[in-house]
């Protein structure tokens, strides 16, 4: 069984492109590597954009079923390319289909997920979302999905997936505190240099 929480960007977007497209175009699943290469590199419903390259997917598609997560099919004359996320997670179609959309769109809230998810799993209303984040965020083997910390302005807060390990938006009392101070130090540092080019100016003045 593959282990959570050790999957790259690409990687992340594969699993995403591949669960993604089982739904919304099953005729053409699996993907060729042709086909998943575009649906990777798709320039919508995708946050971040990505250029891969064939050289990238296939390295990241080697480690992939090296893992569990992908499996190679013979599909005539090429090969198709299928994805394992709900039997190497053991979690339902409801949970998949969250976690692809976070993991194509980034973090988003249970509203937006719903609507998102919309071509993969119908969600009867928000609480339904809510509840089977709760059970990815609360899961006891390892977390799936993080609650973040509400931004200044909104309403609500948003999820993201932690396949890629803690989410590097979501700080620490302690990792907080620390980046106030560094933030300071530059402020102190910006002053001075000010003090110093206003003095440098005033000496050419005299100068000339």
């Amino acid at each position: 069984m593959a282990a959570v929480n050790e999957l790259n960007q690409l990687e992340i977007r594969i699993l995403g492109a591949l669960i993604e497209k089982q739904h919304t175009v099953p005729d053409s699943y699996p993907l060729t590597l042709n086909a998943l290469l575009a649906a990777c590199n798709q320039k919508s419903s995708r946050d971040p954009v990505i250029e891969a390259t064939e050289v990238e997917l296939l390295v990241a598609l080697d480690q992939l079923r090296e893992q569990g997560w992908v499996a190679e099919v013979n599909g005539g004359r090429v090969l198709r390319y299928e994805q394992s996320l709900a039997k190497v997670l053991r979690i339902p179609s409801q949970s998949v289909a969250l976690l692809a959309v976070l993991m194509l769109r980034g973090p988003q809230t249970a509203g937006e997920l719903r609507l998102n998810c919309e071509r993969l799993h119908r969600f009867a209303d928000i609480s339904a979302v809510e509840g089977f984040l709760e059970e990815l965020a609360s899961r006891p083997s390892a977390a799936l999905v993080l609650q973040m910390p509400k931004q200044a302005g909104a309403r609500e807060c948003r999820w993201c997936h932690l396949l890629a390990g803690e989410s590097p938006l979501v700080l620490s009392d302690e990792s907080k505190l620390d980046l106030l101070a560094r933030v300071t130090d530059l402020e102190l540092e910006v002053e001075k240099l000010k003090v110093a080019l206003v003095d440098m100016q005033q000496k050419l003045a005299v100068r000339t």
